[in-house]
């Protein structure tokens, strides 16, 4: 009788374990980035858009000024779904030390279309800003893993990351004093205007207002496993990975 007891006891405990995981919620979100092919073909989809989008935003041109594309790197163009799996096998949803360890081995793989995308926009002469909110002690790392794949403009001129805040309106009109902005991608409403997220606005409304901006000027790429839509879900400070769990359960629509 032990003997079936501890066997049984054996097969729980995993199970228990994992149901105790407030990360393995993600599991689904990093296992779709990383295996299926409708992320792929939605990757596909946004950048082809894109090319569309920058031959009309050419065409159309009246500046004087160096014409640019600004785009996001982390699920933009650099797939970090091997961290996501990494800190859920941690049971975490994310580290920061983790997250360094990650970014300094240089090791993402590229976004499907991004690299074609941006070799494109160069071949027009089209200048590439990466303006992405890695922090300056990933700097090296993040060029070198940009370089890793030939990135066009991956230099100290055009890789833009945050000092000290995620707000990254004050970079982009930064780059608009030089240059004229065509395009800009990213994962996050937050890498196009800051009306989404960052005034207080009806993230909803603002996106109804700004839909003839979608796969025109900006450029959405899918990212299921994190992103500023998820602080709204959240009420309080210093919450647990428990408490949002929590939270995250008592926010879903149901009948």
């Amino acid at each position: 009788m032990k003997k079936y007891l501890f066997i049984i006891i054996s097969f729980l405990l995993p199970l228990v374990a994992a149901a105790q995981n407030p990360a393995r919620d993600y599991t689904n979100a990093v296992l779709w980035q990383q295996t299926s092919g409708e992320y792929r073909a939605l990757c596909f989809q946004a950048y082809n858009f894109a090319r569309l989008s920058l031959k009309e935003a050419l065409w159309a041109d009246t500046s004087k000024k160096p014409n640019c594309v600004i785009v996001d790197i982390d699920e933009t163009v650099l797939d970090n779904s091997a961290f996501q799996g990494y800190e859920i096998k941690k049971g975490l949803s994310y580290n920061p030390a983790d997250w360094t360890e990650w970014t300094n081995l240089a090791q993402a793989d590229t976004v499907p279309g991004a690299l074609a995308f941006l070799k494109f926009a160069a071949s027009k002469h089209i200048e590439i800003f990466y303006v992405s909110n890695r922090d300056e002690k990933d700097y090296a790392a993040t060029l070198k893993n940009l370089q890793h794949f030939g990135f066009p403009f991956a230099d100290d001129a055009h890789l833009v990351v945050s000092k000290g805040t995620s707000n990254k309106e004050p970079r982009r009109q930064k780059i608009n004093e030089t240059h004229n902005i065509l395009l800009l991608c990213g994962d996050n409403l937050s890498d196009f205007s800051n009306v989404f997220y960052r005034e207080n606005k009806n993230t909803f409304e603002q996106v109804n207002a700004n839909q003839n901006l979608f796969g025109a000027k900006y450029i959405v790429l899918p990212n299921p496993m994190y992103g500023d839509w998820e602080k709204p879900l959240y009420q309080g400070e210093k919450l647990s990975d428990k408490d949002k769990a929590k939270q995250r359960f008592e926010r879903l629509k149901s009948y």
